[in-house]
């Protein structure tokens, strides 16, 4: 703005004032899909838990949108679920473009269904700032010999189209997130929400879901375990929690952004618990059976 007389300022309307910075955050997580066609035993998500539903394109422009006039974002993660079990997998990265222009956009896909988006490498390509990562979620030499032509496309991918890809061998660093599976689920009775929150390899993964902001998955997607499941009362004080609208004041989303634990974090375990993850395959019916 230009310097003014005194005088030009006493008899000029008042300048309007620039709206506040919106808030900054290192990553938010989108699922594209709820549906998996792997069963990862306490998997963060749910989706050990054969949920169904792929994300619409134009609901997720609408949450994406209303947010992208709040917060500034480094890196935006397309995931579910499996990602690539919604067919419009490629249109999500230019819908995220349009609304972050600087923001990073990571693709994270188990590979098994990257065949049915011939469109992907280009559209990473073209994009310039995205990428895509592969996990691996197994050792066994029957999982890996299912994987292999999906290491293979994506070997291509790069060789062709120069995208940049990262392998991550996720199953390595699994942890236990919640006791038993179905409606025998159960929360950890830790009653040490700091030390659950300090040891959380999600604590920093928050969610973009119904179109608000959650704390991270397990509780952004605990609704659907209520859902299909006769979930224990014990779940009951965390299945009330609030998560952040796009409406909220500024304030709010300060608070929310800078907090840490709180008593939501509660319901996971206070110390890190891992264990030795089974071969995630499912059955050919389950994995052939329609994202609905």
């Amino acid at each position: 703005m230009g310097i003014f007389t005194g005088m030009f300022r006493r008899l000029r309307r008042p300048e309007p004032q620039p709206a506040p910075a919106p808030g900054h955050v290192s990553f938010i997580e989108l699922h594209v899909a709820h549906t998996c066609n792997l069963a990862c035993e306490s998997c963060s998500h749910y989706s050990n838990h054969a949920h169904k539903g792929i994300l619409d394109l134009a609901l997720a422009e609408s949450w994406i949108s209303a947010w992208s006039k709040r917060i500034t974002l480094d890196e935006l993660n397309l995931l579910g679920g499996e990602p690539t079990m919604n067919p419009r997998l490629s249109e999500f990265v230019v819908l995220a473009r349009k609304y972050w222009p600087a923001t990073h956009i990571r693709i994270i896909t188990n590979g098994f269904f990257l065949h049915r988006h011939p469109a992907l490498p280009a559209t990473l390509a073209a994009d310039g700032n995205a990428s895509l990562s592969l996990s691996v979620h197994h050792d066994d030499p029957s999982y890996l010999e299912r994987l292999r032509p999906a290491l293979d496309l994506v070997a291509a991918w790069q060789r062709d189209h120069g995208i940049a890809v990262e392998i991550r061998q996720s199953d390595e660093k699994w942890t236990l997130r919640y006791l038993g599976s179905g409606a025998d689920m159960l929360p950890f009775e830790d009653g040490q929400p700091r030390q659950s929150w300090e040891v959380c390899p999600a604590r920093y993964c928050k969610q973009l879901h119904d179109g608000h902001l959650w704390k991270c998955p397990p509780l952004a997607y605990l609704n659907l375990q209520k859902a299909k499941y006769d979930l224990s009362p014990k779940w009951d004080p965390y299945l009330q929690y609030k998560p952040l609208p796009p409406t909220c004041t500024d304030s709010e989303l300060d608070e929310f952004l800078r907090r840490e634990d709180e008593t939501a974090c509660a319901m996971c375990s206070a110390e890190v618990r891992r264990f030795s993850l089974q071969n995630p395959l499912r059955s050919r019916a389950s994995r052939d059976a329609p994202a609905a």
